[in-house]
């Protein structure tokens, strides 16, 4: 399951805020902390402020801080409402202009629902609060992997002399 843009934005900006309930970000500050251009962040905070997940105030002391609803949003909840697209596939070929000549008796398209289903349930589980105290700012990992023995199963090649 990939999340749209914007959701992730939502997302980023949400944990950022929530791992320091008490302290005001300005929305320049949130975009750099969070590596996303400025206008997307605006319109995140926006759309998080008329939920009533944050709380902003303008002026020099101003910015936007997460609210209680906020900290207690379960993140399952939240993307299911900021997500715009409501199928993992495009059956009617609403996007490539082309129907899937399957649709009418598709059983990958249920199986496709039931695994969307079983995503949003598993973020159900957790709420901003429990992932923003787990979340660090810095270098991601990206999963190299490690230096290991070669498989017994694998051929190992040596130096030819």
């Amino acid at each position: 399951m990939k999340l749209n843009a914007f959701t992730d934005v939502c997302l980023r900006a949400l944990l950022l805020l929530g791992g320091d309930p008490e302290r005001r970000r300005t929305t320049q500050q949130v975009a750099d902390e969070i590596a996303v251009p400025y206008n997307h962040v605006v319109k995140a905070v926006a759309e998080l402020r008329r939920r009533g997940l944050l709380e902003v105030t303008r002026g020099r002391t101003g910015g936007a801080r997460v609210t209680q609803v906020g900290l207690d949003q379960r993140v399952g909840e939240l993307v299911r409402a900021l997500s715009t697209r409501t199928e993992v596939v495009d059956c009617q070929g609403h996007e490539s202009g082309t129907p899937c000549p399957f649709r009418r008796d598709c059983a990958v398209r249920n199986a496709l629902y039931a695994a969307r289903e079983a995503f949003f349930a598993e973020l159900d589980r957790h709420t901003v609060r429990e992932l923003a105290r787990t979340s660090t700012l810095g270098p991601v990992p990206l999963g190299v992997p490690s230096a290991r023995k070669p498989s017994a199963t694998l051929p190992t090649s040596t130096p030819e002399e």
